[in-house]
């Protein structure tokens, strides 16, 4: 593939919230995952110290909290204080200790330097009730709830300034479903009073690539919203385990934006696509597995089951490859997109597994390492030429094909040029020649190279097959062909 390189052809500059993360109280997400008061590689708050370790060095912007179909049916004001009030989540089914609540987040968020992204009940929850959140976070002395958080021995305020109203609230499994019409009606009233609490945050909700819900929800919302969030997984696991492999995930790169053009085009249409960014604040490649939460009679049905999302196996180099896709397609559209959520952070299908005596980082960790720490902020517009293609199959077993190459080039404040390229196919080898318009022609480069040894390469307790291997420096002509591995993500850094 030929790849045209200008750096005064720019597309925009990234926020740094667009390698964001996202937490729920769903099966050792939360417990026994990041918070595990009394384990010996737990700090005094409780926090997993090998996990915010791990956590710091991805840098993780922003992190979403607490659901999630989980806060659907929750209600915070349970989980503050010193005496917490247990509830049964009706989501997952199972009982919430309520030991991890608000004070316990924000305080994680300040371990890893993040900011906080709060997500409100917007199911079996009330505009008053969203608004009184804001009140305890944000208001500095005014009014019992401000006052309650000052009695937690918390005397200064929050500032939480990203909310979201509502999960997915237009899914008939939600706790607390709604119609669009009644959606636009509920995040009106709820924005209007929680800005009257504090008018400096900004507002997202719920909504997807539906005419008629968003419509309703930008009618009657949009004045008072900074953000419309869309979620999506691709490889949906939710009754039956049966993982796509790595043809079948290289299929779904193919509509990594469909969702994003679609909602790019009502707020366009709306006239409000300078106004309103989008939030993709949940996404994965793998769905997580919880079959049979409406109709399971005992554990065995329905919770023992969802320890199958925390086989290390399953998290390849297919999951790398396509992670590293999808974030391509981000930073290229970011002039729309400010913030997306991998969900989630810690176990489950996240980025870091914890396990009795310490953790694995998956390899879909070292994506996120390689491009927070490997690329600039500045995306730049490229042109493409011979690309090669991949023929593959979907999941459903229908042939098609989606380009080998994925390529996204980058500029720092230091004038350094990073590329991150992909190779989606298997099993070839693929050749990078770059050309420059009006550039002095570098003559070195560093690559660094995450492959594995094959497509189903992962990391578990024992093992680390799919680690990025070392920094090389190379000489660099202008004729070279820089040489791409199967199934691969290298940053290349000019």
């Amino acid at each position: 593939m030929k790849l045209h390189i200008d750096t005064h052809r720019i597309l925009g500059k990234r926020d740094p919230m667009i390698y964001g993360h996202f937490i729920e109280h769903f099966h050792r997400q939360i417990y026994g995952g990041i918070f595990e008061p009394g384990h010996p590689l737990s700090d005094n708050d409780g926090f997993r110290t090998d996990v915010i370790q791990a956590l710091n060095k991805i840098k993780a912007p922003v992190l979403r909290w607490p659901g999630g179909c989980f806060v659907s049916a929750w209600h915070w004001k349970d989980a503050i204080g010193p005496k917490r009030v247990p509830a049964f989540d009706k989501a997952w089914r199972v009982e919430e200790p309520n030991t991890f609540g608000t004070d316990e987040f924000i305080a994680f968020c300040r371990k890893l330097g993040c900011a906080p992204y709060i997500c409100t009940n917007a199911g079996s929850g009330s505009a008053e009730e969203m608004s009184d959140w804001v009140e305890y976070c944000n208001l500095k002395n005014e009014g019992q709830w401000a006052k309650l958080r000052i009695s937690n021995n918390h005397t200064e305020p929050f500032n939480v300034k990203y909310w979201s109203i509502g999960n997915e609230n237009y899914l008939g499994g939600e706790i607390g479903a709604k119609s669009a019409i009644e959606w636009g009606r509920l995040v009106c009233e709820s924005a209007k009073m929680m800005k009257r609490v504090d008018p400096g945050i900004e507002l997202s909700a719920a909504a997807l690539a539906d005419l008629d819900w968003n419509i309703n929800l930008l009618q009657n919302a949009g004045e008072r919203l900074s953000w419309i969030s869309i979620h999506q997984y691709w490889d949906g696991l939710w009754q039956k385990n049966d993982y796509a492999d790595f043809q079948s995930c290289m299929a779904f790169t193919n509509t990594l934006d469909s969702q994003v053009k679609k909602v790019r085009g009502l707020l366009a249409a709306m006239d409000l696509d300078k106004k309103i960014r989008i939030a993709f604040d949940e996404w994965n490649l793998r769905g997580w597995h919880h079959p049979n939460v409406d109709s399971g009679l005992s554990a065995d049905d329905y919770i023992k089951p969802r320890d199958l999302n925390d086989e290390n196996s399953r998290y390849t180099m297919a999951d790398a490859v396509f992670s590293a896709c999808f974030l391509n397609m981000a930073n290229r559209n970011c002039d729309i997109i400010g913030m997306t959520n991998f969900a989630p952070m810690v176990n489950t299908r996240g980025l870091v597994f914890t396990h009795n005596k310490g953790i694995v980082l998956r390899s879909t960790y070292h994506v996120f390492d390689m491009y927070v720490n490997g690329l600039g902020d500045t995306v730049l517009d490229t042109f493409t030429s011979a690309v090669p293609v991949l023929k593959v199959r979907s999941k459903e077993g229908i042939p098609t094909e989606t380009p080998a190459l994925d390529v996204l080039a980058t500029l720092d404040s230091d004038g350094i040029i990073a590329l991150a390229a992909v190779n989606k196919d298997p099993v070839n080898k693929h050749g990078l020649s770059l050309t420059w318009s009006k550039e002095k022609i570098p003559n070195k480069y560093t690559i660094q190279t995450l492959s594995g040894n094959n497509p189903d390469s992962y990391n578990d307790i024992d093992r680390n097959d799919a680690v990025p291997g070392e920094l090389i420096v190379k000489e660099y002509r202008l004729e070279d062909e820089i040489i791409l591995p199967p199934h691969s993500l290298s940053i290349l850094r000019f």
